[in-house]
């Protein structure tokens, strides 16, 4: 499962870098750290869903909310909302 996340993750910042602007860049590659923090975590539990991915994320993003300005988190968070829907949608297929 992890495996199909770090796919996905790769498969969205190319998607950004081809076609994003410097917002999206930017809230991309803020994102993209933390989630390799929480992939790291998540190996370590039997728990490697979605809902246990978002979790974390979530706590990830409340320490974004101390470190960003106002207008920086709210795209760092609208960038994990468009990723998280991405890999909601991979497992559920």
């Amino acid at each position: 499962m992890l495996e199909q996340y770090e796919q996905a993750l790769d498969q969205w910042i190319a998607t950004k870098v081809a076609q994003g602007d410097d917002d999206q860049l930017f809230a991309s590659g803020y994102l993209q750290g933390h989630f390799a923090v929480v992939l790291s975590q998540l190996e370590a539990q039997a728990e490697q869903d979605h809902q246990a991915l978002d979790d974390k994320m979530q706590v990830c993003l409340e320490t974004a909310k101390t470190e960003l300005a106002p207008a920086d988190f709210l795209l760092v968070q609208g960038a994990w909302n468009e990723l998280s829907e991405k890999i909601a949608t991979l497992e559920a297929q």
